[in-house]
């Protein structure tokens, strides 16, 4: 029983990582940008919700609600202003101007946060759980993966299902032929990069209340994401969440076996699904 427990819990971390690399995924599916600052965003948007919670003295699910749209502007002047201007067949430009925004980021909040931890208070819901069965699985846990596929299935049908999502997918395909049809392909990028913040900002709400975070940690969430993405197939959002399960059992599992070993088997196991599958789990049949 204590290794079904042990699974379950990783299948449960795994949430949280595949809202780490979701938003990554989308911008990576419709504008092939590899975001180097995208754990960066995810921290900035972890302050953004507890600077509200301070300030107003809310709940953080209220809090987060209201730096959402905060987030998303930044998203959308950040693809307008900045990442368009890099955009095109080299990818080293974005590549590098996502890397000067992650330093950017981090030396921001250090002056304005310092580098001291901080968390964001969830009051009992921290340490609440339910019986299923023979498990006891914390309520907190729960949450987040009932919000990485709440997350996933809401930008599927976003993505299928409406307007934007066809402009998606045809500036994804081709964006000059787009242009000519009357989308506007920096318009679209900048939306999705926003959508793609509001996500971040789910994904960090669930970061500061589950653990304690400082400026210095968004590389380390970048690496989950990346691997996370990279696991399910570049561009898909489905597995996008199988990817984050499959590095959240290997390191429930690895650090069951050695406390040690945590991290190292979540890196182990994205190496292993790469040589077994080089193109990832479930990769978009047109790439």
């Amino acid at each position: 029983m204590m290794w079904v427990d042990t699974v379950v819990q990783g299948i449960l971390l795994g949430g949280l990582y595949a809202l780490f690399a979701a938003g990554l995924s989308l911008v990576f599916g419709i504008m092939r940008l590899v975001n180097l600052a995208h754990g960066d965003l995810i921290v900035l948007a972890a302050y953004v919700i507890l600077l509200v919670v301070s300030v107003l003295g809310i709940n953080p699910f209220l809090a987060a609600a209201i730096a959402m749209p905060v987030m998303f502007a930044f998203g959308w002047l950040l693809q307008r202003v900045v990442l368009n201007r890099v955009l095109g067949e080299d990818i080293l430009p974005p590549l590098l101007v996502t890397f000067g925004l992650s330093i950017v980021v981090q030396n921001v909040l250090l002056e304005g946060f310092t580098a001291d931890s901080q968390r964001i208070g969830a009051g009992s819901l921290e340490t609440a759980s339910v019986a299923i069965g023979p498990l006891t699985l914390g309520v907190m846990p729960l949450l987040t993966f009932a919000s990485a596929i709440a997350v996933i299935v809401g930008l599927n049908q976003l993505f299928y299902r409406t307007a934007l999502g066809r402009a998606f997918r045809a500036v994804s395909d081709d964006p000059v032929t787009a242009s000519l049809m009357g989308i506007k392909p920096a318009s679209v990028f900048a939306t999705a990069t926003g959508i793609a913040m509001v996500v971040v900002t789910i994904a960090a709400l669930y970061l500061g209340m589950r653990s304690n975070f400082d400026p210095t940690i968004g590389p380390a969430r970048l690496i989950y994401a990346f691997e996370a993405v990279i696991i399910g197939g570049l561009g898909s959002l489905w597995g996008t969440l199988a990817g984050g399960i499959v590095i959240g059992v290997a390191q429930t599992v690895g650090a069951a076996i050695n406390p040690e070993w945590q991290i190292l088997s979540g890196h182990v196991a994205f190496l292993i699904v790469l040589l077994i599958r080089p193109r990832g789990l479930f990769p978009r049949s047109h790439d």
